[in-house]
């Protein structure tokens, strides 16, 4: 454990996933590879192949070969991957490669940057190769390809489009490529916190998060989690408004959630003058947390795409609850629909609506049920 400033942090961060189902996208992954299926384009025989926000399916497990690099900073995903044998992990910035595979996500600053890493990750004449839904802004996302590296091709196969180009120092824009990693970086958002493009309502402070911050009481003490953190606004309101909090854990299943959650961290414990153990995990609480703590406070997911999945939200209640010693607080912030209710009454003693306010509904449970 290395320290900084007053907080500690492991020299490892591991998050929480959000809990999110890690099925996968067959279909994607088989309009990704219908450039090789079709024959337009070889795979790499030595297995010199890395896949940006790889996503584990049958038809990678078909197609993949020994030597491949998968990249995923959602965790679930992650796991599913490594339990399929693949190697997961992060590229060095001085690693190249003769192909790079994309899945691009929604966000266009954060899939705009993903291009950039592609890019800038493919040997001179390496292939650059992407699929995205129509629906997800695939002519968008081959344009900015094109911006970036100049002449792209495409196929189209189950509702996906797959457009690659060759990365080559003559026909790559190094002004947009510069540009776009910087995307990439953590930066203040319109409240003033750092966070980065992609994560959860980034570029501001999510209006639910606010109202459970405004209702947390002051006398929360001990050591204190945060599941499902995203980049630190919570934990950062539990630093300057509860005194009596002597450690303090944040779970978020992004990876890319850290780094600005850590610096939003540091900077309230300097501006505080606390001392306050802090660590952040990358590891999903839905499959459970080690630790148990005095109180816990949550902005469960509650959704993939735009799918309510309301069962996200039980299970983070559920493992809260494990988590939890027997006299230990839950404090939730939860969309007025959802039907947590019931959920709540299986596992706590005492639950209350504190607020139900903007759509919203701030939840204490109290008194984990033996």
């Amino acid at each position: 454990m290395r320290t900084i400033g007053t907080a500690q942090f492991p020299d490892q961060s591991a998050l929480t996933t959000v809990g999110v189902h890690a099925s996968t996208p067959d279909a994607v992954l088989d309009a990704l590879f219908l450039p090789f299926t079709a024959g337009l384009l070889d795979l790499p025989a030595d297995g010199n192949v890395l896949f940006l926000r790889a996503r584990d399916g049958y038809r990678l497990r078909e197609i993949a070969r020994p030597g491949w690099l998968c990249e995923q900073s959602l965790r679930p995903f992650a796991d599913a991957l490594a339990r399929s044998g693949f190697h997961v992990g992060e590229a060095t910035a001085a690693a190249r490669f003769k192909l790079v595979l994309v899945l691009p996500p929604r966000q266009r600053d954060e899939a705009r940057a993903l291009f950039a890493r592609a890019a800038r990750h493919a040997e001179e004449d390496g292939i650059v190769l992407a699929c995205v839904p129509n629906a997800e802004g695939a002519k968008s996302a081959e344009a900015d390809l094109a911006a970036l590296l100049g002449t792209v091709s495409h196929l189209s196969k189950h509702k996906c489009r797959v457009f690659w180009a060759a990365s080559r120092a003559s026909t790559c824009n190094p002004s947009l490529l510069e540009t776009w990693l910087a995307l990439d970086h953590p930066q203040p958002n319109a409240a003033g916190y750092l966070s980065r493009p992609g994560l959860f309502a980034w570029d501001r402070v999510d209006a639910a998060s606010a109202l459970l911050a405004a209702h947390i009481p002051d006398d929360l003490h001990g050591r204190v989690a945060d599941f499902g953190a995203g980049y630190g606004y919570l934990a950062t309101q539990l630093i300057a408004r509860c005194p009596h909090v002597t450690a303090l854990d944040l779970y978020e299943a992004e990876s890319r959630a850290i780094e600005p959650a850590r610096l939003n961290l540091e900077r309230t414990l300097r501006e505080s003058g606390r001392e306050l153990a802090c660590e952040l995990h990358w590891h999903d609480v839905t499959v459970g947390v080690e630790r148990r703590y005095d109180a816990i406070v949550s902005n469960p997911p509650f959704h993939q795409g735009r799918a309510d999945l309301p069962d996200l939200g039980r299970a983070f209640i559920a493992q809260a609850a494990k988590a939890l010693v027997p006299p230990g607080r839950l404090w939730l912030v939860a969309n007025r629909h959802l039907p947590y209710e019931a959920t709540l009454a299986a596992y706590f003693e005492q639950t209350r609506n504190v607020v139900v306010q903007e759509g919203f509904k701030v939840i204490e449970a109290r008194g984990v049920r033996g």
